[in-house]
């Protein structure tokens, strides 16, 4: 099999695996929407809105309600397939045009999170690494002390801490989030990525251990390389391959997790946009906004199994076919 199909069945596999969980999300979403209330409501103005009855049978008509469940259900689909995420029913603007202007917010929250959460990760990593003899043992025990605290941490119970101590205690920094300055983005950012951070220091801490006692590494200091040498070349690069691979996965659960944080600090984005769709049972608004975060979710994914695989030299031999032995030769 040649390079070229390698990758084309490579970028199969993952497209239809992306095809697979957008249809997961939509069908459960839609389906939950649906189980919890009359969606008609939402588009009349909510219960007890004393809407006419030729208001009524005009939303019956124009969003569909009339026809089968399962009928709405596959014009929802098809409408997700040709990226029409229709109208809102409460605020009665295209759902495209209420996610873009709310997306911007969640993805700047994500990304620095996500930076936040390597660089705290990799400074574990490096001082338990750099740190030897009595010092560190005690290095290791704080570190993996404050790893474990801050993988089990809920994010809303640290956020709720951290507004206790640094805005309504200290008055250090603004209780809500509106902006992208600094100071309003500064705590909504160390909420996210604490957690995250335990994880992935902990697994760079374990890979870095395994790199650390490896041959290759053992032969750099026979060769008299310096620690912080075999460090920096070595077993550094073996030991993030592994966080890598769960960047992904990281990157996804900031998404979620941003949504629980924005509400936490009154702070635009996808969080504000789908607890009000919630309330109000906007199904399109609900919809379209899982449906759009569970596609960047994806796309994190593929982006970081192809990183890993550059990263990762390893990888691309376990995908290449063996070698084709003539019988005789």
């Amino acid at each position: 099999m040649t390079a070229a199909a390698r990758v084309a069945r490579w970028i199969a596999a993952k497209l239809g695996a992306a095809i697979l969980v957008l249809w997961l999300v939509a069908t459960v979403v839609f389906f939950a929407m649906r189980m919890t209330g009359d969606p008609l409501q939402a588009v009349l103005g909510g219960p007890g809105s004393q809407a006419s009855e030729e208001a009524v049978q005009a939303a019956i008509s124009q969003y569909g309600f009339d026809k089968p469940l399962v009928v709405q259900y596959l014009l929802q689909l098809r409408d997700i397939a040709t990226l029409d995420l229709g109208d809102s029913f409460s605020k009665h603007r295209p759902v495209a045009e209420l996610i873009g202007e709310q997306l911007g917010s969640t993805a700047l929250l994500a990304v620095l999170a996500l930076g936040a959460a390597w660089a705290m990760a990799l400074l574990g990593a490096l001082l338990q690494a750099v740190t030897r003899g009595h010092l560190g043992r005690l290095v290791a025990a704080i570190v993996r002390g404050l790893e474990i605290v801050a993988s089990v941490a809920p994010q809303f119970w640290l956020g709720a801490v951290m507004i206790m101590i640094f805005a309504s205690s200290l008055r250090w920094l603004p209780a809500t989030s509106a902006g992208n300055d600094p100071a309003s983005l500064l705590m909504p950012v160390i909420t996210l990525a604490v957690p995250i951070a335990g994880f992935l220091s902990q697994v760079s801490r374990d890979a870095l251990d395994d790199a650390d006692a490896a041959p290759f590494a053992t032969t750099a200091r026979a060769r008299g390389a310096a620690e912080s040498r075999v460090l920096v070349r070595h077993t550094l690069r073996h030991a993030v391959l592994p966080a890598i691979s769960l960047s992904g996965w990281a990157f996804g659960g900031l998404l979620s997790g941003a949504l629980v944080v924005e509400v936490l600090f009154a702070r635009p984005g996808l969080g504000r946009l789908l607890q009000d769709a919630a309330l109000g049972r906007d199904v399109p608004v609900m919809v379209g906004a899982i449906v759009i975060v569970a596609l960047i979710y994806v796309v994190v994914m593929i982006a970081t199994d192809a990183l890993e695989l550059v990263a990762d030299p390893r990888l691309k031999r376990r995908h290449r076919p063996a070698p084709i032995v003539a019988v005789g030769s």
